[in-house]
């Protein structure tokens, strides 16, 4: 932990004029008001950018067709139930049309993204508007989320900022805040999980280091509570109720605190570290990630659970304090059934992609797409480009390399968190992409926090430390608190890249909100043929 702005990680010996605990644990920024009002500056942005025309196009787009009337349908029944085949052109012409067919619908997907889908469909009914409620909500408290983050791993208020202002200005988590589908719910849980992590670990090593400078010289060591691991497993199986992609996050992340756990105990001093850290850290770990998360996870299942007539649901008994035992059975058919259809789906689609192209944005997709007659030109286009940032995107790459090589050489525990963020989310599709299972580049929304996180920690490095506060009693004092050239020129180079990527957000933002343009300046967006 970067105990000023911009500081890379701690020297890896304590200096001399450092207690135990300033050691293992340095002390977080005290800017708290700035700390606060600037992450809310920045979500003030971005939920701006993602409840601005939400209700806009007026129509179902692309997998909406399946989570929107998934979710009205747990409101109605509990569990997901078949519609008619015009049911799209009903709900848009009529929010309470009956769209309902006979017998439940088989799904392929937890029920949980879709239950707070039907949040915003139970306050605004079922309208474009109400059923991308709840994905722009949590869009933009992402951002609050990742400033946060990105600050408390920095060290840096300005660099927290500028994470979450990335975030709000990529075009992928734009379009996915602004669509009822299940990913930008994956990105949420998994981060708010991440952030609990991130804020235990600080809070565990300042109560490892206390009980150790109080004397407490166990071979391996003390015992620590982990309280905000509690947290984080909650979220983490909210992830997993909402896709099953979060299950890589679950694993990644228990090998992640084990690890900061065994390197907590082994700064302080302990003579069994390792031991310590399985012992005292990983057991309790194990229950409250997951443990914890399947409970979790077993829990968004309740209206197929509790209530009669689900697909594959068998006999419900009478006594509602049964039906959990006896309908897991039929759950576990359930799920069998799932990874059957996640395994064999193969199908060709006109937008999908690989792993290996998602970095480069090689293939997006387009979840709407019409040409009105509104423009004032001959022919006018109007499209919802599902597609990230280039700029950003591009320039994560560069990052994410620098970061690597800050782990091999630093061993900052930062940028080994953002390395097994980004590969959770991007190396384990590539096993099933070599079954040629049919992928989309919208699945990479998780990643994005951390590549934003990786850009501004690249970046912190090129600033340098801060010289910190200090008393200042002559104007040699003083001097000293003038950024360095260095610091200026990192800075700059920031705020030329920040900049940069807000200018490339702006000029693509008409084809990723549905704006009507004439087809020439649509097309002058598609910069590649692979993104028609």
């Amino acid at each position: 932990m970067a105990t000023t702005d911009y500081a890379p990680a701690p020297p890896r010996v304590p200096g001399p004029a450092r207690s135990l605990r300033d050691w293992v644990a340095p002390p977080v920024l005290r800017d708290r008001a700035a700390g606060w009002i600037g992450p809310l500056l920045v979500t003030l942005l971005a939920g701006f950018l993602r409840f601005d025309r939400l209700g806009q196009p007026k129509a179902v787009v692309f997998d909406e067709t399946y989570y929107a009337k998934d979710a009205l349908s747990l409101l109605k029944f509990g569990w997901e139930h078949n519609t008619a085949k015009d049911a799209d052109k009903l709900l848009i012409a009529d929010p309470h049309a009956n769209i309902w067919a006979d017998g439940p619908a088989f799904v392929a997907h937890p029920p949980f993204g879709k239950w707070m889908i039907a949040i915003g469909e139970q306050l605004f009914g079922a309208t474009p508007f109400g059923w991308r409620f709840m994905p722009a909500l949590a869009g933009t408290l992402s951002v609050l989320i990742l400033c946060r983050v990105a600050r408390r791993m920095t060290g840096s208020t300005m660099l927290g900022c500028a994470a979450g202002l990335l975030l709000a200005v990529d075009g992928l988590a734009f379009v996915t805040s602004r669509a009822a589908l299940l990913d930008v719910f994956v990105m949420f849980w998994i981060l708010a999980g991440f952030g609990f992590l991130v804020l235990d670990r600080d809070r565990s090593r300042r109560l490892l280091a206390a009980k150790v400078e109080g004397g407490d010289v166990a071979p391996l060591g003390p015992y620590v509570p982990h309280l905000w691991r509690i947290a984080a497993g909650v979220c983490l199986g909210l992830g997993l109720g909402t896709k099953w992609t979060a299950v890589f996050y679950i694993a990644a992340f228990g090998l992640m605190v084990l690890a900061w756990d065994f390197g907590a105990r082994r700064a302080a001093g302990v003579r069994s570290p390792l031991a310590g850290a399985l012992v005292l850290d990983a057991i309790p770990a194990f229950f409250q990630l997951v443990v914890l998360g399947v409970v979790t996870y077993l829990a968004t299942w309740w209206g197929w659970i509790f209530k009669p007539g689900g697909w594959g649901r068998g006999q419900v008994s009478s006594n509602v304090l049964l039906r959990p035992f006896e309908a897991l059975p039929d759950l576990w058919k359930y799920h069998h059934d799932m990874l059957d259809f996640h395994n064999g789906l193969e199908a060709k689609h006109p937008y999908q992609s690989w792993p290996w192209d998602w970095p480069v944005l090689r293939r997006p997709v387009a979840f709407y797409y019409t040409e009105p007659n509104s423009c004032g030109a001959s022919r006018c286009s109007r499209e919802i480009l599902g597609i990230g940032t280039p700029a950003l995107w591009w320039g994560a790459i560069a990052a994410l390399v620098a970061v690597a090589v800050l782990w091999i050489v630093r061993r900052d525990w930062r940028a080994g968190a953002i390395l097994l963020g980004y590969a959770a989310g991007w190396l384990t599709w590539f096993p099933s992409a070599f079954r040629h299972r049919t992928m989309f580049l919208f699945y990479a929304t998780p990643m994005i926090p951390f590549m934003c996180l990786a850009i501004v920690l690249a970046f912190g490095y090129l600033m340098g430390p801060s010289p910190g506060p200090a008393p200042m009693r002559s104007p040699k004092d003083a001097a000293a608190l003038v950024p360095s050239p260095r610091r200026l020129l990192g800075a700059a180079a920031l705020g030329a890249f920040v900049l940069v990527v807000l200018v490339d957000f702006a000029y693509l933002y008409p084809v990723l909100a549905a704006k009507v343009i004439p087809y020439d300046s649509w097309h002058a967006r598609i910069w590649f043929d692979s993104w028609i």
